[in-house]
């Protein structure tokens, strides 16, 4: 039996009705077997506001119910902004995320329930689902007894190369080695229960095109080495390259999808985003289009695209995107046509060889597929 794992990265919900958004993608998401989102933001009717970073506000329980009724079938919590409300917030996301039919991976109650992976038949294929923060706060870990995210620790270095005393220093990243190896346990338990095991990883420099930091490529070839047939990043709001290790797909990052909000457009009533907003230019150099309220990010997260792998007898038969465009009115359109989706194309293959990989994109039919030169190393 085959079947179609698609993914998308972050999904952010906080305009009202959210269905509209969702609207254009809604045929192709649901013509997928299985369909993966991350929710970024709690959905809760909470006021508390536990995160010291930049909090994002809980947007409306009601939201997933259109996630849902868009042809997602599980979403992965593993955020940085999970814990932003709180406990009864991450409580509150888990239940009302469950009633809209939707399975969840990567946060709950403690942490032993963030790290239980979401599993799903579809015919006669079992996939499993593991989602991980890597990009804090650590206020958003989960621990033995207290609510929060599933997370993979990430250190940072940072070494002055030059004798001049607050002078810019070169910065290094790499993972904790006791939390990679637990990831790594995770991965091959569930390796041994499911058809197919994807691996979310909250991950990257936000807002900034292109780069990937030091710890990335190694901490997803982790994954693969551990079990993972699948691999996708989020959190940056803006895409990173594709990258295919041992014949495995990693998508780096898939941008934003449905991202809407005004909590980060300037005003509101958090201290901590207003102060955001104020140093978002001089921090990633951009300034939001003040044409779409609605969508505070970089001009170029409206690039995105939905991954599209098919899977038969377990194994990986095809590697591909479904590129779109976020228009005006911040819904990202499919663009299954060549022309319309050169452009987005363009733009994936341009940031996968900045990123130093050998990722081929070729158009078929109504999809961007994906390969790289020469024969692939098959997994032992």
């Amino acid at each position: 039996m085959s079947i179609t794992v698609a993914a998308v990265g972050d999904l952010v919900l906080d305009e009202p009705d959210p269905a509209s958004f969702l609207a254009p993608s809604r045929p192709v998401l649901s013509a997928a077997d299985v369909t993966i989102g991350h929710i970024e933001v709690p959905h809760s009717h909470s006021d508390v506001q536990a995160s010291l970073d930049v909090p994002a506000p809980p947007a409306d329980p009601g939201a997933l119910t259109a996630v849902a009724e868009a042809g997602f079938d599980i979403v992965t919590l593993a955020g940085n902004h999970v814990y932003d409300a709180g406990a009864d917030g991450v409580r509150d996301t888990v239940h009302h995320a469950r009633a809209a039919g939707l399975r969840t991976a990567g946060a709950g109650p403690d942490l032993a329930a963030a790290r239980r992976p979401a599993l799903l038949s579809a015919g006669g294929t079992t996939v499993g689902v593991l989602s991980y923060n890597c990009v804090g706060p650590r206020e958003a870990w989960a621990a033995s007894q207290k609510a929060g995210a599933a997370y993979v620790k990430v250190l940072t270095h940072y070494e002055l190369d030059s004798a001049t005393p607050g002078g810019p220093p070169t910065v290094y990243t790499f993972v904790a080695p006791d939390s990679q190896r637990e990831m790594a346990r995770d991965i091959a338990a569930l390796r041994d229960q499911v058809d197919v095991t994807v691996v979310a990883l909250h991950k990257g420099i936000g807002h900034t095109p292109a780069v990937l930091a030091d710890y990335e490529v190694p901490l997803t070839h982790a994954a693969v080495d551990a079990g993972a047939d699948l691999v996708v990043g989020h959190h940056a709001h803006i895409m990173r390259g594709v990258e295919i290790y041992r014949g495995v797909p990693i998508f780096h990052g898939l941008g934003n999808f449905v991202t809407v909000t005004r909590a980060l457009n300037g005003g509101g009533d958090s201290a901590e985003r207003r102060a955001w907003a104020e140093r978002r230019l001089q921090m990633f150099g951009f300034a939001p289009d003040p044409r779409m309220p609605t969508y505070p990010f970089h001009p170029e997260s409206r690039n995105t695209a939905i991954a599209w792998c098919s899977f038969a007898d377990s194994r990986l038969t095809e590697v591909a995107l479904r590129p779109c465009w976020i228009d005006d009115d911040a819904r990202p359109v499919p663009l299954t046509d060549e022309r319309a989706a050169a452009p987005v194309a363009d733009y994936i293959a341009d940031i996968s060889r900045r990123a130093g990989f050998d990722t081929e994109f070729a158009w078929a039919e109504d999809r961007l597929l994906v390969s790289t030169p020469g024969h692939r190393q098959p997994r032992t």
